[in-house]
């Protein structure tokens, strides 16, 4: 209790660009939980639905029992369901349908990544701008007859390191993050692909069998 007292006050005396590098903290923070949240409610897939749809002349019902299961916004719910919808369609079409959803749910998911992005490279040069603005302010103890006050110099000091520190923390933790859920995101929309030719090779199929 006493250490988190102590950064807290450590992080207080950091100047003014402090509040501005908290600021995008709790902005990343909050983008952050809203991912977490998205890729574990709307992006995960059942195991037995995804053996489902690799499984050679699987029930066509079967599989839109199991989309209807989900939530509406699920991700792979949204994209199977899709190509149920048009399965009747020529597969052009079919193809064409499902691959604007994915556009779509690709945009989606990079939903505030951007600001991720951003925070990466703005929190550094805030924190670098408490250096400088801390240097000025250490500088402007010293006059033309010497050093006038030298606990206020070394003050200053502190000021900047502390600016600087908690902008590159900042970054690294955004970095961290952004290139976390953009993993996540290219290996959903790589399964979501690979899945989505499962079914149109089954398509295919009935109309072969037809």
């Amino acid at each position: 209790m006493q250490e988190l007292k102590e950064a807290l006050e450590a992080i207080h005396f950091g100047g003014e660009m402090v509040y501005p590098l908290m600021l995008l903290a709790v902005i990343a923070m909050a983008i952050m939980l809203d991912k977490v949240y998205v890729y574990v409610k709307f992006v995960r897939l059942p195991q037995d639905t995804m053996k489902l749809v690799e499984t050679y002349g699987f029930s066509w019902d079967e599989l839109e029992k199991r989309i209807s299961s989900m939530d509406g916004r699920h991700y792979f719910g949204r994209f199977f369901g899709m190509i149920l919808e048009n399965r009747k369609k020529p597969v052009w079409w079919v193809e064409s349908r499902a691959a604007d959803e994915a556009q779509v749910i690709e945009k989606s998911m990079s939903r505030g990544l951007w600001v991720l992005e951003t925070v990466v490279t703005a929190a550094p040069l805030l924190g670098l701008l408490g250096t400088i603005t801390g240097m000025m302010h250490a500088f402007k103890l010293i006059g033309g007859g010497g050093l006038v006050d030298p606990s206020g110099v070394t003050a200053g000091v502190a000021q900047a390191l502390i600016a600087t520190a908690l902008g590159l923390f900042i970054a690294l933790i955004c970095l961290f993050a952004f290139n976390f859920f953009s993993r996540i995101q290219a290996q959903t929309l790589d399964e979501m692909e690979r899945l989505g030719t499962r079914l149109l090779d089954h398509i295919r199929m009935d109309r072969e069998g037809e």
